[in-house]
């Protein structure tokens, strides 16, 4: 089994920064992805960021220039900084990760989809 737990979360003024980081644990032979989404207040989950085992860095249009992801590999862990914080980030923020779990796993060519607790972003004056 896998867990993702996150932290970092919390009340920012808009300009303001934050920064977000995510671990992975449990069997994992490796990770292939791990990214950020977010969903607000009556709105859908969307992409924030994320990063892949190739080295790509998508990121959703709202935050471009804005926010920053990185990854730990040797840590299983992936960071969002967020600066220049807007009221409009205002959401909860999930980690999500695609594990291949075993070795096997691996040789099947198959990985599983895991979703963090989520961790709430609130900016405001």
């Amino acid at each position: 089994q896998v867990q993702l737990v996150e932290s970092g979360g919390g009340l920012a003024q808009p300009g303001g920064s934050l920064r977000l980081s995510c671990t992975a644990s449990g069997t994992i032979f490796s990770i292939n992805t791990m990214g950020w989404y977010r969903q607000g207040p009556g709105k859908q989950r969307e992409l924030v960021a994320a990063i892949v085992s190739s080295g790509e860095t998508p990121y959703g249009d709202s935050v471009k220039g804005r926010f920053t992801i990185s990854r730990d590999t040797a840590k299983n862990t992936t960071f969002l900084q967020m600066n220049s914080l807007k009221p409009e980030d205002t959401g909860v923020y999930f980690c999500n990760a695609a594990i291949t779990p075993t070795y096997s796993a691996h040789m099947s060519g198959y990985e599983l989809d895991y979703w963090g607790q989520g961790t709430q972003v609130t900016v405001s004056s």
